[in-house]
């Protein structure tokens, strides 16, 4: 899954195949089909898998004391510095309706969680649960496509 994850959030849903991970992993790809028999099950899991950690880490951060906002800024920028990776759920909900439904649901959850738990963090304003999620998202497109980090902070030194 960890295969799976990155090659998504480098290349896409559509950038990925059974063949590359097994082979990257070392085993047959009938060994990935063993687990997930076809691709929409394997990025389903995958996108519901990076939900869960997402959340988690955004926990982890508020407890260390930072803000909703700032706990996710940090971790947008953390998948950019640390690979150049783009939001999971971001990079999918980008290939539109070309994504089966299940995997497209799983984007969505991400996406629509997201806006409700950043608008309601303390301080939140009406409409801020958009606002930040949409300014996120594109500062990581931009800062990918440009190939400079130092945009996403540009882009997102309003949020603190």
């Amino acid at each position: 899954m960890d295969v799976a994850e990155r090659l998504i959030r480098t290349h896409g849903y559509n950038g990925f195949s059974f063949r590359e991970i097994a082979a990257e992993v070392g085993i047959k790809s009938a060994s990935v089909h063993h687990h997930f028999p076809t691709k929409v099950d394997l990025a389903a899991a995958v996108a519901g898998r990076y939900r869960e950690r997402f959340e988690a880490a955004v926990a982890e951060e508020e407890s260390a004391g930072a803000s909703r906002v700032a706990a996710w800024r940090r971790l947008f920028r953390r998948s950019l510095t640390d690979g150049g990776l783009m939001c999971l759920c971001g990079i999918l909900a980008a290939e539109g309706d070309a994504l089966p439904e299940a995997v497209a649901s799983e984007a969505r959850r991400f996406l629509e969680g997201g806006m409700t738990s950043i608008g309601a963090a303390s301080g939140a304003k009406p409409g801020d649960g958009v606002r930040v999620l949409a300014q996120l998202e594109g500062a990581m497109l931009l800062a990918r496509a440009i190939g400079d980090p130092n945009l996403f902070d540009q882009a997102t030194e309003d949020l603190g």
